[in-house]
């Protein structure tokens, strides 16, 4: 497989999810093999790097890169998921958004005290979703080996919120 120029699979939507913000889709990526294949494979690099215990994915779309990649590692992986989604005891982080405030919960015992834990999602843009994760699994003792994103909107500042352990972007706008 020859190199594949990942951004022509991104298509941006302007105004959504409300006027003024430019969505970068991954949807169009995922459709495509050779281009989910090339991504992946760019994934898996970097997170090799961080030599993590587990991963832990965001909801929802940091579950399509994380599971893969913690097969592809061969570690455990740990869902992030918005509130009421997960069954037994959580943890809960609320945080700010560029358009809004969300919170994120994490099973309390998901991470053991001391584990190496990378966090994966799809994108990082101001950097309030990836923070909020990692006060989690700090709070459940465990330790952040890094970040992974696919794609980083860099004008939005998110990589000065993630301090402490490298982030790894794989498209950067």
């Amino acid at each position: 497989m020859g190199a594949v120029d990942l951004k022509q699979y991104i298509a941006d939507v302007p105004d959504f999810p409300q006027e003024g913000i430019l969505f970068r889709d991954i949807t169009p990526l995922l459709a495509h093999p050779e281009a989910l294949a090339a991504a992946l494979a760019e994934l898996e690099e970097r997170a090799r790097e961080t030599r993590p215990d587990v991963i832990a994915g965001i909801e929802s779309r940091g579950f399509l890169f994380g599971m893969p990649l913690a097969e592809r590692l061969g570690t455990g992986f740990v869902p992030i998921r918005k509130p009421g989604k997960l069954p037994r005891e959580t943890l809960r982080e609320s945080y700010s958004l560029e358009y809004g405030e969300n919170t994120i919960e994490m099973h309390r015992d998901a991470v053991r005290p001391g584990q190496r834990v990378l966090v994966v999602d799809d994108l990082l843009a101001t950097g309030g979703t990836a923070e909020a994760a990692a006060n989690l699994v700090r709070r459940a003792g465990g330790e952040v080996a890094g970040w992974l994103f696919l794609v980083e909107l860099a004008a939005l500042g998110g990589r000065e919120k993630l301090a402490g352990a490298p982030v790894h972007s794989v498209l950067v706008y």
